[in-house]
């Protein structure tokens, strides 16, 4: 099998046409590159060149592997190019999990930064709540997800994560309800006690819920669930429906819902953070993933954080 030294030796012997023009671009004494292409007539058993004291031209054979080791050459380099680029995060691919409500406030800004910079990784991107994406990430299912935190505490030694975007929850209520005041003054949550609640399922996002309860437990009650729902925009449509009241993200209060009061909270329990962060396996030596990480203005070292 020739080897990729012997097709540009060949190459550059056909593109000069002249052993000698041929041996100087080779950084090579002249007669060393005669025998190399006697030597690929012999393996080959066909001529490669017309020639008596000088080349004339090409054999058919001749420009048949001259195509071909153009051809191989270019590959080679593409294929040294690809490697390169994979091992620094450039090319390869990236599976993302993302809770819904990233997709408006942050995860655009994220992908469309990453892309610019890293056009040939390709990204799978996935919406799942947060309780889905740990177990994705723990069975790598996923390279890395944009969760709520905090993540269940059997998760903290083996996924570390770093907060891109923090808020604080805050009520949603019917417009026409009682206490949907159109006054800014924060709204105690205690004055939640006896409304009727939607709430996302436990196992969805448990870190949340958690913190959740644990607020209205200081507060002293606990919330009367009437609806259950999973994505934040579902949740405050069901506000908006008049089937009880809700605790969103306070970021959600500037997206234009007509049916929809957004109060401040005060008092015991409160306030209660909402915190987004990137999650990714600790052990996960991926470069494409280090390249994303570093696009977030995150670092693969970053802990979990409370």
């Amino acid at each position: 099998m020739l080897s990729l030294r012997q097709l540009q030796q060949f190459l550059a012997v056909t593109e000069t046409m002249s052993f000698r023009r041929a041996a100087e671009r080779l950084n090579m004494a002249q007669p060393p590159l005669t025998s190399a292409i006697r030597q690929m007539e012999e393996e080959l058993g066909v001529r490669l060149l017309e020639r008596t004291n000088r080349i004339i031209a090409l054999t058919e054979a001749g420009r048949v592997l001259r195509e071909e080791a153009r051809r191989t050459l270019a590959q080679a380099a593409r294929a040294e190019t690809l490697t390169r680029r994979a091992g620094q995060g450039i090319s390869g691919s990236l599976r993302i999990g993302f809770v819904a409500s990233a997709v408006r406030h942050l995860l655009p800004e994220l992908v469309v930064r990453f892309r610019r910079s890293h056009p040939e990784v390709l990204l799978d991107l996935t919406e799942m709540p947060t309780g889905r994406q740990t177990e994705a990430l723990l069975e790598d299912r996923l390279d890395i997800g944009i969760v709520v935190l905090p993540l269940p505490s059997n998760a903290d030694k083996l996924i570390a994560t770093h907060v891109v975007l923090k808020s604080q929850l805050v009520a949603a209520l019917p417009k026409q309800h009682a206490l949907a005041s159109k006054s800014a003054k924060p709204l105690p949550l205690a004055a939640l006690a006896h409304e009727p609640w939607i709430l996302f399922p436990g196992h969805e996002g448990p870190g949340l819920q958690a913190g959740i309860l644990a607020a209205c437990a200081e507060a002293g009650f606990a919330p009367q669930v009437a609806q259950r729902a999973v994505q934040m925009e579902t949740i405050l449509g069901l506000v908006a429906a008049e089937l009880g009241v809700a605790l969103v993200p306070a970021l959600f209060g500037v997206t234009g819902w007509d049916r929809v009061a957004f109060r401040p909270l005060r008092g015991p329990g409160t306030p209660i953070d909402y915190r987004l962060a990137l999650a990714w396996r600790k052990n996960d030596s991926s470069a494409a993933l280090a390249a994303f990480l570093t696009s977030a203005g995150a670092h693969r070292s970053a802990r979990p954080r409370r």
